[in-house]
């Protein structure tokens, strides 16, 4: 399948998606991440952006939290360009997130929403994420987070019988 309209391409971040990055954060979120925040997760490898016609239409931050049991993967940040939203783009990214984390061995894979989003928690919901809990006044705006989270299912890719 050749990328297009239809098909983005889902690849790995690079610094030279920055600024593309940060400005989809900046039109889709009224409290978005600061720019250097963004080039700390540069290194992950679910750092992800979704590119159609050359353009970054969409990207999503992951990564794996070491515990004491089996690792907790964590979906923190997901934008799709306004002119982008409703063709299946975030969630590409977000599947594609979840394949990472699972290859990377995690026991659980967690995000947070605001309590208001609804189109993201159907999203979420759809994708298996049920809700676990509610974060009072999380965001800076006073507004509740939902905390979602699914196990993984297991993946046999690896498995040598």
């Amino acid at each position: 399948m050749t990328p297009g309209e239809d098909s983005p391409l889902i690849r790995e971040a690079t610094r030279a998606d920055l600024l593309s990055i940060y400005r989809i954060e900046t039109q889709v979120f009224e409290q978005p991440w600061p720019y250097p925040a963004f080039e700390g997760f540069l290194t992950e490898p679910n750092f992800l952006v979704a590119a159609t016609n050359g353009s970054i239409a969409g990207f999503i931050v992951a990564d794996v939290t070491p515990t004491y049991g089996r690792d907790l993967g964590h979906i923190k940040d997901l934008a799709v360009h306004p002119t982008a939203q409703g063709n299946g783009i975030g969630r590409r990214l977000l599947q594609r997130a979840v394949l990472g984390l699972t290859v990377e061995g995690v026991g659980r894979i967690k995000l947070e929403v605001r309590e208001h989003n609804s189109r993201a928690r159907g999203l979420y919901r759809s994708e298996g994420f049920e809700p676990v809990t509610r974060l009072s006044g999380y965001y800076d705006d006073g507004e509740d987070a939902i905390v979602m989270a699914k196990q993984p299912e297991r993946t046999h890719i690896f498995d040598t019988e």
